[in-house]
């Protein structure tokens, strides 16, 4: 019988690493776990989406907030650390999976089957995408790329022992853009096909 096999992958804006972590789950017949989630959490609390979407990994409101011992009432917090129970509780399950974003190689970063991904790529790359992608100005797209990284990496930083994007801490960091999407995929792949060997051995 297999292992349990998850792949977290986290991408500055831009990079195409929600693409890739989409790609590799399809091609590796893996769950796949992206916002997508906060529809089971909405269920599970009986509350529409929208309400949960519009906290989905943002950085606190500290004006709107208050912590009274380990208890808060910031309503980006406490998304957070639903995301995060579901994270575990999947792991916990014994399921494999793909997940991109919410601390998740942090969240999991004791699960024996983990492999941790950071995608980042070109700034011209970046914004060339962002442009076509969204139909945005240059201006537009390189506003969008700072806004999206710094909340990624400010939420991130709120809740891990680790900076976003610092190399020491995943499995393999990547730039896309030499290889563009299908490439980067193809060498992610072999990666991530050459450890579930090993971890099947």
């Amino acid at each position: 019988m297999s292992k349990q096999t998850i792949v977290t992958v986290s991408r500055e804006f831009g990079s195409g690493g929600h693409e890739i972590a989409e790609k590799i789950a399809s091609d590796l017949g893996l769950k796949f776990y992206d916002r997508g989630m906060l529809d089971e959490i909405a269920q599970e609390m009986n509350i529409k989406v929208e309400v949960l979407e519009k906290y989905d990994e943002k950085p606190k409101n500290i004006m709107l907030s208050r912590k009274v011992g380990k208890y808060s009432s910031s309503m980006e917090e406490i998304l957070a650390e639903m995301q995060f129970d579901f994270i575990r509780k999947k792991a916990e399950e014994g399921e494999s999976f793909v997940i991109v974003g919410r601390c998740s190689e942090s969240v999991l970063r004791n699960v024996e089957g983990l492999i941790s991904i950071f995608v980042n790529g070109n700034k011209e790359c970046k914004i060339e995408r962002v442009m076509k992608k969204y139909v945005l100005s240059r201006q537009e797209a390189v506003r969008k790329m700072e806004r999206h990284d710094y909340k990624r990496k400010k939420y991130h930083n709120r809740h891990s022992d680790h900076k976003w994007g610092d190399s020491r801490y995943y499995d393999i960091c990547v730039n896309s853009s030499p290889l563009k999407v299908s490439g980067t995929v193809n060498v992610l792949e072999n990666y991530i096909q050459e450890r579930m060997k090993l971890q099947n051995t």
